[in-house]
């Protein structure tokens, strides 16, 4: 097994390990001013596509947590930096916020709703029934359908909210057509995220507190993978799943002094 200070890069993901909504988690502020002293390469990863990286560091500075927005990597930016590499126009529908029609603009596409060669899926607060009956009837007029991230519920002021899985599972019941997508638990968000800090598998390291989506997805990317005790996960969860992390800590507090 590697040793954590062997390591070169740490992706590491936000809500459940660095924060917990905009309070930041005991330990966090030091973890990163530790990757900073010793010259690690590291990114933020998170699921989110409503907000650009510039404002989710703003958001993170403010709860004290020294993170400029060249090391925040979202799956609205793994999305834009995937289809910038696929064969076709660069054209798009999208149903999503600033976070992933800014990505997409920076990755040089033009939004359209006339023959896009792609419908791109995102978090949104406010998709209309013509927006998605006009994204159905492109997709089944051969629009390619992209997804930002799988997951079907998130957190809310006042409870949990409809996210981009949810809306996606509407849209493929119409159309019978499921979405490829890009976020986590896809392998291919952390080969995007090593390409952007130029990082290899065998020194990186990742941080996550689901197993389902941070540990498989970094597992199969041939990541030591580091799975902390202050998010989603809890200790008795872990048997149920066929495979485990490289090690298993309560907070990211614990893996500080370990970086050497």
């Amino acid at each position: 097994m590697r040793d954590p200070k062997d390591l070169e890069c740490w992706l590491c993901d936000k809500d459940g390990v660095l924060m917990h909504g905009d309070v930041p988690v005991p330990g966090a502020r030091e973890f990163i001013q530790r990757l900073r002293d010793t010259g690690r390469r590291f990114l933020v990863l998170t699921n989110d596509s409503i907000q650009t990286p510039r404002d989710l560091s703003a958001r993170m500075a403010r709860a004290g947590l020294d993170v400029d927005e060249d090391h925040i990597w979202t799956s609205a930016t793994a999305t834009a930096a995937f289809l910038a590499n696929q064969n076709g126009a660069k054209t798009a529908y999208v149903l999503g916020m600033a976070g992933l029609t800014t990505a997409l603009h920076e990755a040089g596409f033009v939004l359209t709703d006339v023959d896009p060669e792609f419908v791109v899926l995102g978090e949104t607060r406010g998709m209309s029934f013509e927006q998605a009956t006009r994204a159905i009837r492109l997709i089944l007029g051969g629009a390619r359908f992209i997804s930002t991230n799988p997951d079907v519920a998130g957190p809310d002021a006042d409870g949990l909210v409809p996210a981009t899985g949810a809306f996606a599972a509407m849209i493929t019941a119409a159309t019978g057509r499921k979405p490829y997508v890009v976020g986590k638990p896809n392998p291919i968000m952390f080969r995007t995220a090593l390409n952007r800090i130029q990082a290899h598998s065998e020194t990186t390291g990742m941080i996550g507190d689901t197993m389902s989506t941070d540990i498989v997805a970094g597992m199969e990317a041939g990541l030591h993978t580091v799975l902390v005790l202050t998010g989603s996960t809890k200790p008795e969860d872990i048997e149920a799943f066929p495979y485990r992390p490289s090690r298993v800590l309560n907070s990211i507090a614990d893996l500080t002094p370990l970086l050497g």
